[in-house]
């Protein structure tokens, strides 16, 4: 039986140093950059964002991370352009940044997953649009989304 995607890039060390590489790579971006640098965001973005995708990559869950309220904090912005394309390019880099696998299967779960966890956000755009409070957080693995 294969590992876990979270197991097979190194655990948590390797996520914390991905959710790193990745804030630096939106941060480095001139689109990216505003909603990454303001004043608002939550000091312990780094690390919440690590034990996220953690958890939603095979890893230990991480019950402080709310996955509606993430949503929901994402929510009713309208259309946003290209930045979850370049949402996702930062996070394919990032992957080399820190230091993960090179391995093609792992490299194309990874992608598969943030292509659909934008396009899962990005739903949630229209002033309309309504995030339920009990969404819960995905579990994605070689194979794709899991039910």
């Amino acid at each position: 039986m294969r590992p876990s995607l979270y197991e097979f890039a190194g655990g948590a060390d390797a996520f914390r140093r991905l959710a790193d590489a990745h804030h630096a790579r939106c941060l480095a971006d001139p689109e990216l950059n505003h909603p990454f640098s303001h004043d608002g965001l939550n000091p312990e973005h780094v690390d919440r964002l690590a034990r996220y995708w953690s958890a939603v990559l095979g890893g230990p869950d991480a019950p402080d991370v709310d996955h509606a309220a993430m949503l929901l904090m994402h929510a009713h912005n309208g259309d946003m352009g290209d930045l979850g394309q370049r949402f996702a390019r930062c996070f394919a880099a990032a992957m080399d940044d820190a230091r993960l696998p090179e391995d093609p299967a792992f490299r194309a779960a990874m992608n598969a997953y943030m292509r659909w966890a934008v396009a899962d956000v990005l739903q949630y755009g229209p002033p309309e649009t309504v995030v339920r409070p009990d969404t819960r957080a995905p579990r994605w693995d070689w194979d794709g989304l899991r039910a």
